[in-house]
Protein backbone atom coordinates (compact mmCIF):
# COMPACT_ATOMS: atom_id res chain seq x y z
CA UNK A 1 0.00 0.00 0.00
CA UNK A 2 1.38 3.42 -0.85
CA UNK A 3 2.40 5.78 1.94
CA UNK A 4 -0.60 8.05 1.39
CA UNK A 5 -2.89 5.08 2.01
CA UNK A 6 -1.25 4.40 5.36
CA UNK A 7 -1.51 8.08 6.28
CA UNK A 8 -5.23 8.17 5.45
CA UNK A 9 -5.82 4.92 7.34
CA UNK A 10 -3.98 6.25 10.39
CA UNK A 11 -5.91 9.54 10.31
CA UNK A 12 -9.22 7.70 10.06
CA UNK A 13 -8.36 5.50 13.04
CA UNK A 14 -7.14 8.50 15.03
CA UNK A 15 -10.41 10.32 14.27
CA UNK A 16 -12.49 7.37 15.44
CA UNK A 17 -10.48 6.83 18.63
CA UNK A 18 -10.47 10.56 19.41
CA UNK A 19 -14.22 10.80 18.96
CA UNK A 20 -14.78 7.82 21.25
CA UNK A 21 -12.57 9.36 23.95
CA UNK A 22 -14.41 12.69 23.75
CA UNK A 23 -17.73 10.87 23.96
CA UNK A 24 -16.56 8.89 27.00
CA UNK A 25 -15.34 12.04 28.77
CA UNK A 26 -18.58 13.93 28.18
CA UNK A 27 -20.90 11.03 29.04
CA UNK A 28 -21.29 11.90 32.72
CA UNK A 29 -21.28 15.68 32.43
CA UNK A 30 -25.04 15.92 31.91
CA UNK A 31 -26.62 16.59 35.28
CA UNK A 32 -30.26 15.62 35.78
CA UNK A 33 -32.26 17.26 38.52
CA UNK A 34 -33.61 15.07 41.31
CA UNK A 35 -37.18 15.85 40.29
CA UNK A 36 -36.55 14.77 36.72
CA UNK A 37 -34.75 11.62 37.86
CA UNK A 38 -37.74 10.67 40.04
CA UNK A 39 -40.07 11.13 37.06
CA UNK A 40 -37.82 8.95 34.91
CA UNK A 41 -37.69 6.20 37.54
CA UNK A 42 -41.46 6.34 38.06
CA UNK A 43 -42.08 6.06 34.32
CA UNK A 44 -39.61 3.18 34.06
CA UNK A 45 -41.37 1.32 36.87
CA UNK A 46 -44.72 1.94 35.18
CA UNK A 47 -43.50 0.58 31.84
CA UNK A 48 -41.92 -2.47 33.48
CA UNK A 49 -45.18 -3.18 35.31
CA UNK A 50 -47.12 -2.97 32.04
CA UNK A 51 -44.64 -5.27 30.31
CA UNK A 52 -44.75 -7.84 33.10
CA UNK A 53 -48.58 -7.76 33.00
CA UNK A 54 -48.47 -8.34 29.24
CA UNK A 55 -46.06 -11.24 29.72
CA UNK A 56 -48.39 -12.89 32.22
CA UNK A 57 -51.31 -12.57 29.80
CA UNK A 58 -49.44 -14.33 27.03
Amino acid sequence: MPTIGWVILFLALALIVGSMMILRNSAHSMKISDEKMKKIQARKAEVEAEESAEDRES
